[in-house]
């Protein structure tokens, strides 16, 4: 590997759209020049997750992700290794995991909810992006998302955020928001925020990749 990777730490509270806007940046990069570690790939199994006081498992803490294997696949990702990891599918019964193979690449992204609040996976970023938006609209988007997507009834999401999501939002990720560099606002769409990182992340890209993104024709961002 003849260059030095540049890691970019990407949070925001749930349904803030940080899954739409990776695509979009991954979409708008030369291929091979941006490798995605999520989060959300790290959780451990369910019987090893918190009980909250009415019985409910609680995924929205830090100690629900296996935080020793996240750090861990991202020093070997930085050392030009390549990484497997089983895709995680949120319990639900109807989707089987598959394994997701990840190549090294010269700009890492790291992202999820508590990657700030994991003091190892802080300090090894070189850039910190928050991707923020309205409480209602997370919520909104939440509803929709877990329905369609997870198989949760709208009752149990609604339990989830007002016990779990909203509670570790204010003491794991909001704390860290006005220490981010670059803060995305995504209420109805991230299309400015999405070019100003694009731009940055050409900056850091070996030579041979910048060649190919400039004469690459980047394809229109899409709302979310």
């Amino acid at each position: 590997m003849d260059y030095e990777p540049y890691i970019i730490g990407i949070a925001g509270g749930s349904a803030s759209g940080k899954t739409s806007f990776l695509k979009d940046l991954k979409r708008n990069m030369p291929k091979g020049s941006v490798c995605i570690i999520s989060q959300d790939n790290y959780y451990k199994p369910i019987e090893e997750q918190k009980i909250d006081e009415n019985g409910q498992v609680n995924f929205d803490l830090p100690d629900s992700i296996n935080r020793i294997q996240f750090y861990r696949d991202l020093i070997s990702i930085r050392k030009g290794e390549e990484i497997t990891i089983k895709e995680y599918t949120f319990n639900n019964k109807k989707k089987t995991p598959g394994l997701i193979r990840v190549q090294p690449a010269p700009i890492i992204i790291m992202e999820g909810l508590f990657i700030f609040h994991y003091e190892e996976i802080r300090k090894a970023l070189d850039l910190r992006v928050f991707i923020d938006a309205r409480e209602h609209v997370k919520l909104e988007r939440r509803i929709k998302r877990d329905i369609e997507e997870r198989g949760y009834p709208e009752k149990d999401v609604r339990y989830q955020w007002n016990n779990h999501v909203v509670p570790s939002y204010k003491k794991y990720l909001e704390p860290y928001r006005d220490d981010s560099h670059i803060i995305i606002t995504n209420n109805s769409h991230y299309r400015k925020g999405l070019e100003v990182l694009v731009n940055h992340m050409k900056i850091h890209l070996p030579e041979h990749f910048s060649n190919r993104f400039i004469k690459a024709k980047i394809p229109a961002t899409k709302e979310n």
